[in-house]
């Protein structure tokens, strides 16, 4: 069974998966599968990310665009901290979908990110009272392991789940793409360089995200997109996470063959969101 590789040292990224083990015990008692499984009965269909970034937003500004848009729901990072005095997350992820985003992402982690899992829920709802049958897919971003974060995360609303090659073993990520298929939610597979491309689609990863950003060492370079893309068969759809800022930073991805980006830092701190997602989708 191989293993992500890992630095010594603790890490960044060691810190917040112990963090989450921790934290599970608490809430595999707080909230047990049997009730979440009753929060499932209560949502609406499910809405295909891959779908979405191949084929673009429904909403208003739907249509004509090279490259897709992610939108991320982020109060915080372990890198800048608080993004935001106050997050008004079911407001802003409306204002992502009118602006043409065609998925929101939404980050849950609580003790590094200042994430809760009821933004998810919320953002959900809030999406499917004004959109009915017309809404983006909405990701879970978070640093997920278990099988009961899979749960978790199909009650909460997620259509999506962000998975880490980093923190998972192969099986690991082979048992959790399997239950995910079950839950009816797709995967986000987060990979960092070769190796983690090449386990993630041994695993049949059909949606990879190329993480611009160490997790060990929160350094972020677009390169990594370009190095890493070529290695991505065709057939698979590609995404480029963190460090984007601009429309250049955009156009650069776009060139190398990209069917979306995922913005949440320069969405969540401008001054004019709507006019910074005017700026991002090309």
């Amino acid at each position: 069974m191989s293993r992500p590789t890992r630095s010594s040292g603790s890490t960044i990224l060691d810190r917040i998966v112990a963090d989450k083990r921790e934290e599970l015990a608490r809430r595999r008692q707080a909230e047990p599968v049997e009730s979440l499984q009753k929060h499932i009965d209560l949502l609406g269909p499910q809405v295909s990310l891959a779908r979405a970034l191949l084929e673009g937003p429904q909403g208003p500004a739907a249509g004509g665009k090279r490259v897709q848009l992610i939108a991320e729901v982020k109060k915080a990072s372990p890198s800048r901290g608080r993004l935001v005095e106050v997050l008004e997350h079911g407001a802003l992820a409306r204002t992502y979908f009118i602006g043409g985003a065609a998925a929101i992402s939404v980050v849950t982690e609580e003790r590094h990110f200042q994430g809760e899992r009821r933004f998810l829920r919320d953002v959900r709802v809030s999406l499917d009272g004004y959109y009915p049958g017309a809404r983006p897919s909405v990701l879970r971003k978070d640093f997920l392991f278990d099988p009961y974060h899979l749960w978790e995360s199909r009650a909460y609303g997620a259509d999506a789940v962000l998975l880490i090659a980093a923190v998972l073993s192969d099986d690991e990520l082979r048992d959790l793409m399997r239950q995910a298929r079950e839950l009816e939610m797709e995967c986000l597979v987060e990979v960092h360089d070769e190796g983690e491309i090449e386990r993630a689609l041994a695993a049949g990863a059909e949606i990879i995200g190329i993480n611009n950003r160490d997790l060990r060492t929160f350094e972020v370079d677009l390169a990594t997109t370009e190095r890493l893309r070529p290695l991505v068969p065709l057939d698979k759809v590609v995404v480029s996470e963190s460090g984007i800022f601009s429309r250049a930073d955009v156009e650069r991805l776009a060139r190398a063959g990209v069917h979306a980006v995922l913005v949440g830092e320069a969405l969540v701190t401008s001054s004019d969101v709507r006019a910074k997602l005017r700026e991002l989708i090309v």
